[in-house]
């Protein structure tokens, strides 16, 4: 669960009781208190929950306890007692494996209970969990998040939903307690779709971005005065401008990690060529990020800054704090 809806406003005042476990502020807080990273416990996004438990207290100290975990991971239980589920997943496979099935949440939880999946996945997902839940008795929302760590952190995500118009209304005083704003967008499905339109202009925006770096660098201009002045100026989107300041100090740490985004690149594709829909500039974008993706562990998505940068000639491939861009090498060959 993202911090933001774990350790959301308000929930600690009676007003709401949470049932389940922050599995990413724990190891965010464990490498905290270290102060440094073992190359084994490098975050791995493919890691089970339950392994990435079982390294957090095998290393950390933290519970360490086959019986902790299995509390943890007890999710059927946790249907069980819950009126309301939240669920914010890695991807559509994730989602189907803890929802559906005799061990999934729907065959055990309680009848006209409300789901709010959280995940950016495939409409068509979002309409199958909707109508296999309506099957159950269950009310399923699909409502994605927009914002990233810093924004879950502070409460200031925006939420978009689809799904039954009165159940929204009903969990509004739920999503007040985790975003700033929240739009009901449609039937099931409108909210992941929103979601994806949103990811479109974040991808190809990051991907104009630092071919626009690259350029102004390659005819002479100052690579942190660029990218200050360019902070400033109106074309640059709310999302991006922060990304800028973190590209200048050359910090790729992930707050919207690159697998994730290469993620939705390939479900914003997928799902307009179903619809049969041209989108050749995101394909384009998707491509680079792909590249990126190919040789790069853990990182941001604006890593890709750095990417054209080589691809520029501006710096050479494995120079950098993200040294490993073999991928880089094909690339340079064609330019």
């Amino acid at each position: 669960m993202h911090r933001g809806l774990a350790h959301c406003a308000g929930c600690d005042r009676g007003t709401a009781r949470i049932l389940g476990h922050d599995v990413v502020a724990d190891y965010r807080n464990a490498r905290r208190a270290l102060g440094v990273v073992p190359q084994e416990l490098v975050f791995d996004p493919f890691f089970t929950v339950r392994e990435t438990l079982e390294i957090q207290s095998g290393y950390f100290g933290l519970r360490n306890n086959g019986a902790w975990i299995d509390e943890i991971l007890h999710h059927l239980d946790l249907a069980g007692k819950a009126d309301v589920v939240l669920s914010c997943l890695t991807n559509d496979d994730a989602v189907r494996s803890v929802y559906l099935g005799s061990d999934g949440v729907f065959a055990n939880s309680r009848l006209g209970s409300v789901v709010l999946e959280m995940s950016t996945v495939s409409p068509e997902t979002s309409r199958d969990l909707c109508r296999l839940g309506l099957e159950r008795g269950l009310n399923v929302l699909d409502i994605a998040i927009s914002g990233s760590t810093p924004a879950a952190e502070q409460g200031t995500l925006t939420l978009l939903a689809g799904g039954n118009f009165e159940i929204f209304n009903a969990v509004k005083p739920l999503l007040q307690l985790i975003a700033r704003q929240y739009f009901y967008l449609g039937p099931s499905g409108s909210g992941t779709t929103m979601k994806l339109v949103v990811n479109t202009l974040l991808g190809v925006g990051m991907q104009t971005v630092a071919e626009a770096v690259a350029f102004g660098q390659k005819a002479g201009l100052d690579r942190n005065l660029l990218l200050e002045v360019l902070a400033k100026t109106a074309v640059i989107s709310p999302a991006l401008t922060g990304k800028l300041g973190r590209v200048s100090q050359e910090d790729y740490s992930p707050q919207f990690p690159l697998e994730l985004m290469n993620k939705d690149f390939r479900l914003i594709l997928e799902t307009a060529a179903e619809m049969k829909v041209p989108m050749p500039a995101t394909t384009a974008a998707f491509q680079i990020n792909s590249a990126a993706f190919g040789g790069e562990n853990g990182g941001d998505f604006s890593i890709v800054v750095e990417l054209m940068e080589i691809l520029a000639r501006l710096r050479a491939v494995g120079e950098g704090p993200q040294a490993d861009l073999a991928s880089a090498r094909p690339f340079i060959k064609t330019v």
